[in-house]
């Protein structure tokens, strides 16, 4: 899969995006706070959202509450979590660390009665000193391939305009 660079928010974010990912703000209407892309070939998509700060002092702990919080708003019949990780921001940027978590969630999409197994990677960025939480989430349906191509997207995320918080 091959990524370009994405102005978000903007211009406040600049991330790697798949190529071809449609902008959702194109057919529909999204909240200010998300930035919603659509894959035009399948059900994947990836919303970037900026979230109220979780009070949890341990970032994995965060991470879980809002992959929970998702899956309530999914009415998810199920959810689970796979995996935790602290990814360092190397770059010298004053983008926070991104954690990701791997987990499921068993759903029902497009109003059908069976229940759909929907991996998801989210992506977790604990802005200090704003009060916001900007998270991540992209729904895979090729999972080992998406995995890595979700590595390469969270770490790619740049905030350059911190005012996007204020």
């Amino acid at each position: 899969m091959k990524l370009v660079e994405t102005e978000l928010f903007g211009g406040a974010i600049i991330a790697n995006y798949p190529e071809g990912y449609i902008d959702a703000s194109e057919l529909r209407q999204v909240p200010d706070t998300q930035e919603v892309y659509l894959s035009p070939d399948t059900d994947e998509s990836i919303i970037l959202e900026t979230l109220i700060r979780v009070p949890a002092d341990d970032s994995s702990d965060a991470a879980k509450f809002h992959f929970n919080a998702t899956a309530h708003d999914n009415d998810a019949l199920s959810s689970s979590i796979e995996d935790v990780q602290t990814i360092p921001n190397d770059r010298g940027d004053a983008t926070p660390s991104v954690i990701i978590l791997h987990g499921r969630q068993g759903v029902r999409k497009f109003n059908r009665t069976s229940v759909d197994d929907v991996r998801i990677s989210l992506a977790l960025y604990r802005v200090e000193g704003k009060g916001v939480d900007l998270g991540g989430i992209r729904t895979e349906d090729e999972y080992i391939a998406a995995k890595s191509d979700f590595y390469s997207i969270a770490t790619s995320l740049r905030i350059v305009d911190f005012g996007l918080f204020a």
